[in-house]
């Protein structure tokens, strides 16, 4: 029965993983973890009150005790949670990326243009970022 419970725990993990790193921060995926962390919240109240409900939820999946359990869903849970923080990098890492890029085309002189002839006065209305020197 232990062997059922282990690839049943490494599926969720693969399942969760796959689904969170498909992308998307959309009403369904923050609704999905708005219900996961109701239910939660409400498995660690029953369990701080009826622990051995616990242990008994732990032998009937073939765990010896309910602290293994819990083992195994904070181990799960902190998955789901590098899976969620590296799609949020990879996606914040992403849109840097592209506003920078759009900075730099945006204070590039158009071709053609010679900037070292031009009055000093238009400049500032132009640009973006505020002077290298920090004066005016």
């Amino acid at each position: 029965m232990q062997i059922i419970v282990q690839v049943a725990l490494v599926l969720a993990v693969v399942i969760v993983s796959l689904a969170l790193m498909r992308g998307g921060s959309n009403a369904r995926h923050l609704a999905i973890r708005r219900i996961m962390l109701v239910l939660f919240a409400c498995v660690a109240a029953l369990s701080i009150f009826f622990p051995e409900l616990l242990t008994r939820v732990a032998r009937l999946l073939g765990i010896g005790r309910g602290t293994d359990l819990v083992l195994y869903g904070l181990i799960v849970s902190f998955l789901v949670f590098m899976a969620t923080t590296y799609q949020r990098f990879r996606h914040m890492e992403s849109t840097l990326t592209k506003l920078s890029r759009r900075i730099a085309l945006d204070e590039t002189p158009p071709p053609g243009r010679d900037d070292s002839l031009e009055s000093k006065e238009a400049e500032p209305a132009r640009r973006l970022t505020p002077p290298a020197h920090g004066g005016q």
